[in-house]
């Protein structure tokens, strides 16, 4: 049964540092949710600078000599964009009586399923007085959410000169306290796995506690691979009195930002089991919150809290939005990669969006830039990439590292530093000089240290590039981190374009090639099955032998649940299975090495 609570079917993901640092304030009053990366408070700074001045709103600088300056630069900035957010959604509301008003904008975007629409279609029906109907305006329309993201893994210890600071000085802690102190009525969502002293903090904060009536200032979202992580994570919080009111299941490797590929589980066959057992989650968790609340002596809601189940990662067609809501009663879909080229939703510079819009799959990768050591989505020709090997073309590979949100490396030292750092890499390739090395294996091994990437200043340069804010330092140029579905967007969309594509009232694919999405995430885990056979097999092990065999099993379940799935459509089956079958001969093609046993 199709959900009608929210004004759109849709969301928009975080994507990178700078692309949706801003979006809510783009999008939100046209009842668009999306969600701000909050890692980067020297980004955050700015961009608060930026618009409080765009919007005559008080502005106080921040220094970094401010006790607790970074939780208050994230409380400041998304105070900031709550106040515009609602100053922008009531001016949209009083403009209904113009023409092509905003409020026109806002109405026609709607999907013809929103119940918002229907209702409204017929309040104007029922009712000629004017006031009748701003009551109705007042009551019913809504903005949309001003969700944030934290990742969950960049959490390093931080210090005062050469003095440990507590955890809750740590990088996500602080980021986490910023968003809780904030005036924000909304959502944060976790990425990147489990982090139990993290989680562990948000016990301090009263808002994300439910009252009597179920409602929670804050709410907290995690993004999962599968349904055992997400009962795993669920239980774990509400053992401490806290509501998971959201799942959102992320693609492994079909998807924008780092692919955090699973053990073969594949989209289809896991959001199957979430629809499957979704009363199940909600009843075994349910029941540990309810003992833990009574236990700290916290409110018992009188009412179950609702739970959401949404997905994201690879759609591209209204087709396959219209499926994942009804097939799998999902709540809403994300749409990431396409948004990069909307300018009225996302924040992207003219020369990465032209580089963008002629991407083919052949320029659409996965890297191993990422100094976190995962898997990270890459455009070939970024300028992030273009200055990167310039430098190591002059000798000077490596960041000058100004930020360090990515350290984490503790080769050299006791404090953290970043692979992509000139300290690190230098350090590493003098050892490499120390070892008696072919030049073959010398250029193979250099490769691999000076390959990543300063991603902290090149996935927030494009905002300070867009708005003309101060650079400083060596210049990192753009990174940007698109999932492979670019290849098939080809030109710059309106906002307006966007959405009728979404909810199929225009098509702005031009290629017919596009793979389904479900089949483009099997070919991506089939590749890179072939690949880690490649990686182990020279040093195969009872351990790796056991994770291949049931990397290979796991998808070939898979498949099996596809040929179910597609024998039942009515539209393009027969390609379907076709490519599904070329896919099981492939991957049944590479053949894990067994290992001798003495």
């Amino acid at each position: 049964m199709r959900k009608k609570n929210n004004p759109h079917s849709f969301h928009i993901p975080v994507m990178g540092l700078a692309f949706t640092i801003d979006s809510p304030i783009k999008v939100a009053k046209y009842g668009i949710s999306s969600v701000v990366s909050i890692v980067d408070d020297v980004l955050i700074e700015k961009m608060n600078e930026y618009y409080s001045s765009k919007f005559e709103i008080p502005f106080k600088a921040i220094s970094t000599k401010v006790e607790d300056y970074r939780a208050k630069r994230i409380t400041s900035y998304l105070n900031t964009v709550d106040t515009i957010v609602k100053h922008k959604f009531e001016t949209l509301k009083k403009s209904f009586e113009e023409k092509s008003s905003e409020f026109e904008k806002y109405m026609d975007m709607l999907p013809d399923f929103s119940e918002v629409k229907q209702n409204f279609l017929e309040t104007i029906q029922n009712n000629h007085l004017k006031k009748d109907i701003s009551n109705w305006i007042q009551n019913n329309l809504m903005p949309g959410a001003i969700d944030v993201n934290i990742m969950t893994k960049l959490d390093k210890d931080n210090y005062n000169k050469n003095e440990l600071l507590p955890s809750e000085f740590n990088d996500a802690h602080a980021a986490l306290r910023g968003f809780a102190n904030s005036n924000l009525e909304s959502s944060v969502v976790l990425s990147a796995g489990m982090n139990p002293r993290l989680y562990s903090y948000f016990e301090k904060f009263n808002d994300f506690y439910p009252d009597e009536n179920g409602f929670q200032k804050k709410k907290i979202i995690l993004k999962v691979s599968d349904y055992r992580s997400a009962l795993i994570q669920g239980k774990f919080l509400a053992k401490k009195g806290l509501w998971v009111s959201e799942y959102r299941i992320e693609s492994g490797l079909n998807c924008g930002g780092h692919a955090f590929a699973s053990d073969g589980y594949l989209m289809g066959p896991i959001l199957e089991e979430f629809k499957n057992h979704k009363n199940d989650l909600i009843s075994d968790v349910h029941n540990i919150l309810i003992a833990a609340l009574n236990h700290k002596g916290k409110s018992i809601p009188n009412v179950p809290l609702e739970l959401k189940i949404t997905a994201q990662g690879g759609v591209g067609t209204s087709e396959e939005h219209e499926f994942l809501l009804d097939n799998y009663n999902i709540d809403s879909v994300g749409w990431g990669t396409p948004f990069l080229l909307v300018p009225e939703a996302s924040t992207v510079d003219k020369q990465t969006i032209d580089t963008l819009k002629v991407a083919k799959e052949k320029d659409l990768f996965l890297s191993n830039i990422s100094p976190l050591g995962v898997p990270f989505n890459s455009l070939r020709g970024n300028t992030n990439e273009i200055l990167k090997n310039e430098r190591i073309a002059n000798n000077k590979a490596g960041s000058s590292c100004p930020k360090k949100f990515l350290a984490s490396n503790k080769d050299f030292s006791e404090k953290v530093i970043c692979t992509a750092s000139k300290k690190f890499q230098t350090m590493k390739l003098n050892e490499l000089k120390d070892e008696c090395l072919t030049s073959d294996e010398y250029s193979k091994k250099s490769s691999q240290i000076t390959d990543k990437a300063c991603l902290c200043e090149g996935l927030s340069n494009a905002a300070l590039i867009n708005y003309n804010l101060d650079q400083k330092g060596e210049d990192q140029g753009v990174a940007i981190c698109p999932g492979p579905n670019m290849a098939y967007f080809s030109k710059e969309l309106s906002l307006k374009e966007m959405i009728n594509h979404i909810y199929g009232k225009a098509n702005v694919i031009a290629t017919n090639n596009r793979p389904h999405m479900f089949i483009k995430e099997l070919s991506m885990y089939v590749d890179y099955f072939s690949n880690k056979v490649d990686e182990l097999k020279d040093s195969l092990n009872s351990k790796n032998e056991k994770y291949l065999t049931t990397f290979q099993s796991n998808l070939n379940d898979g498949i099996e649940y596809y040929q179910d799935l597609f024998s039942n459509f009515e539209v393009n089956k027969e390609n379907l299975l076709n490519d599904l079958q070329h896919l099981k001969n492939k991957l049944f093609n590479v053949h894990i090495p067994i290992l001798v046993k003495i």
